[in-house]
């Protein structure tokens, strides 16, 4: 009966050899997969994260210019502009973008933007962004 002992033994060998590649496997394969997904996570994080500050700057740079352009204009029009443009930039300084774990950062950036569509409304204005950076990238020098 040697002789089917070593077949056994051969046998749960190989099994077991199948077993251990098969895991093998699944553990390289978990932290290849674990690894690759922060990689994709990280480089969609900044992505995200320049454009929302690509679109806040905007923000900035268009209440603060439009400020300069009205601040000596004093009939009731420009004063409520130069009203909403100030809580424009109000909203800019207080919320909380630089806080990329913030509970309210999509709440207050769409505040955001419909703040900034009102201003562009009372200043007669188009309201979508992107056609300010679209108009921008095509600028050359």
């Amino acid at each position: 009966m040697d002789g089917g002992s070593g077949n056994e033994d051969l046998f749960d060998g190989i099994v077991m050899a199948d077993e251990r590649f098969r895991g093998e496997g699944y553990r390289e394969g978990f932290e290849r997969g674990t690894h690759r997904g922060l990689q994709d996570g990280r480089r969609h994080g900044a992505s995200h994260g320049a454009q929302l500050s690509t679109e806040i700057s905007f923000y900035y740079g268009f209440s603060i210019t439009w400020k300069c352009i009205l601040q000596h204009k004093t009939d009731m029009k420009s004063r409520k502009r130069m009203k909403a443009l100030q809580s424009l930039l109000d909203m800019i300084q207080n919320s909380p973008h630089d806080d990329p774990h913030s509970s309210t950062l999509q709440e207050d950036m769409d505040k955001l933007r419909a703040k900034f569509r009102q201003v562009c409304s009372m200043l007669n204005i188009p309201t979508d962004f992107k056609d300010y950076v679209r108009n921008s990238e095509s600028t050359s020098f």
